[in-house]
């Protein structure tokens, strides 16, 4: 693994990134990790970012927890994405955290899910609960755009889900709305609360949330593009 080493200087172009990427393709999580000197957690369920910290160590990615993309100058967002034995996804997808004030003006256009959808560094990581943290293994690499059919699926439950934020229906959102995207609560605790509007147009403190790609979006795309 002498060729590979954490800590790059951020890719030039495109090229330079997907190739940086194709590099980890069969490595396994634990050999990554001790190249990185990147400590290993006993499992994901407090630490649901340390796969793409890890990864992001050998592609040189900038960004951190910025609310830019990943590769602002390329324009590209990374998304790891964890999939079983037959290449499908085991879990949605973080987007984005939703603005639940503020959004007067805001389009589809401007939105950030669009910005962070634009271009999309997908790197398939096996995922099953029954193989170790340490012996999962990075799958090819893919960057995606969203063809005109995705971004109308995208752009209309963005519309639908947005409408019910600025009405104030926040608190009636459930995560069955929206075919392909989802808004679900995103915070570490009950106690961790956010402004956002009440039905009656009033200030309200509420979980924050987070738009979500459902699985049967991402499965659709892994499929089309790995001829699943």
């Amino acid at each position: 693994m002498a060729f590979l080493s954490p800590l790059l200087l951020p890719p030039e172009n495109e090229q330079q990134l997907f190739e940086r990427a194709q590099a980890l393709v069969g490595f396994s999580l634990g050999e990554l990790a001790t190249h990185a000197q990147l400590p290993i957690p006993k499992d994901l369920k407090r630490d649901k970012g340390w796969v793409g910290i890890l990864l992001e160590r050998f592609l040189g990615a900038m960004a951190g927890s910025k609310p830019e993309q990943d590769f602002p100058e390329l324009g590209i967002e990374l998304k790891t994405i964890p999939i079983d034995a037959a290449g499908k996804p085991l879990e949605t997808t973080f987007v984005c955290v939703a603005p639940l004030t503020g959004n007067s003006g805001v389009t589809w256009a401007s939105s950030h899910v669009r910005h962070k959808m634009a271009r999309v560094l997908w790197i398939p990581v096996e995922g099953e609960r029954q193989i170790p943290l340490t012996h999962r293994r990075v799958g090819s690499p893919l960057l995606w755009s969203p063809n005109a059919a995705e971004e109308e699926m995208l752009r209309r439950d963005w519309e639908e889900l947005m409408d019910l934020i600025v009405l104030g229906n926040v608190e009636c959102i459930t995560a069955h709305q929206g075919a392909v995207l989802q808004l679900r609560p995103k915070a570490a605790n009950s106690k961790a609360l956010t402004e956002a509007i009440g039905e009656h147009g009033q200030p309200i403190l509420a979980l924050p949330r987070g738009f979500y790609l459902k699985k049967n979006f991402t499965g659709a795309l892994l499929a089309r593009y790995f001829l699943i």
